[in-house]
């Protein structure tokens, strides 16, 4: 018989090298916080805390030129606004503002657009003369406009005066013209930023499916339709948000051309507040307003904002 060989038994392990411990909880990296800190800070100063401080200010009763300390009203200034028609009636004209502004703003800017696209004599020369009005500051836009509009020598008149057309009017003081000639000059002022995003977005357009369309004999405006229009929705969307949000909180410009008149018929809602806090010194009453502004405007723009991508879902 062969003898039964004793099963071999494994030797002792040798020592495990020393390794590093791991945590016990999920290491964070902070890195990428350290890199988004120098972009961060400045909006956490300059917007977020300014606007948290305004949220503040509107439930006090804060004055200018006040010698006792500033006390809690709760929504005394909210439910005073309310009941305060001027400010509706600014409101309502702000809309106008931003909607009058806005779609036609939009509607040429594609057309100025779709033009720069083309392969044209001289198109660096042509795009860069459409971009000058969005090099000038509010403030010279608006007094060159005022330079515009005078009713003795102003070059609208005088051109109508020439072509028989009348003997020319006051537009920034009449209250029936004051608004559209506002509205004029914030679609010049506005439209090349517009222009811009809607050329490199145009850019961005693969010119292999143009040709496809061509060839398969669709016409400009079908191709236009089924192979620009889709391409450039996405850029569409978000410069028309933009505008409507810049337009509605426009200042300088009105500020410089009428001031707000004649008779308040272009006060907008944020002359309004600029007035009854440094011309009447209501800070508390005028951040109110600043709040109900903030509001109206991103319940508008998610509405519209849904609207259109549910329209873009669809299509």
């Amino acid at each position: 018989m062969t003898p039964v060989t004793e099963a071999r038994r494994p030797g002792p392990r040798a020592p495990r090298a020393p390794g590093p411990k791991r945590a016990r909880g999920r290491a964070v990296d902070h890195g990428p916080w350290f890199l988004v800190l120098p972009a961060l800070i400045p909006i956490l100063v300059l917007s977020v805390g300014p606007l948290l401080h305004g949220i503040l200010l509107a439930f006090t009763d804060a004055q200018s030129g006040r010698t006792e300390p500033t006390r809690w009203i709760g929504t005394l200034n909210f439910r005073d606004l309310l009941q305060d028609t001027l400010f509706w009636e600014s409101f309502r004209i702000g809309l106008v503002w931003a909607v009058g502004v806005t779609v036609p703003q939009f509607l040429l800017a594609l057309g100025l657009a779709l033009l720069l696209d083309r392969d044209l004599r001289l198109r660096p020369l042509a795009r860069a003369l459409a971009i000058v009005p969005w090099a000038m500051p509010e403030v010279v836009v608006g007094i060159m406009w005022r330079i515009v509009y005078n009713p003795d020598a102003g070059l609208l008149n005088e051109t109508l005066r020439d072509l028989g057309l009348g003997d020319g009017r006051d537009w920034l003081s009449g209250l029936a013209t004051a608004l559209p000639a506002v509205i004029v000059v914030g679609v010049w002022a506005g439209m090349p930023q517009t222009t811009v995003a809607l050329l490199a977005g145009l850019q961005n357009t693969p010119r292999e499916l143009h040709e496809a369309a061509a060839v398969d004999g669709a016409g400009a405006w079908r191709r236009f339709r089924t192979v620009t229009w889709p391409a450039l929705r996405p850029v569409a969307l978000a410069i028309t948000a933009l505008n409507l949000i810049w337009n509605f909180n426009s200042f300088a410009l009105v500020y410089v051309l009428t001031n707000g008149g004649p008779g308040g018929r272009t006060r907008l809602p944020m002359l309004f507040a600029y007035e009854e806090a440094f011309r009447y010194g209501q800070f508390g009453y005028a951040a109110a307003m600043g709040c109900v502004m903030v509001a109206a405007i991103s319940v508008a723009l998610a509405v519209f904002l849904a609207g259109r991508l549910r329209a873009g879902d669809t299509a």
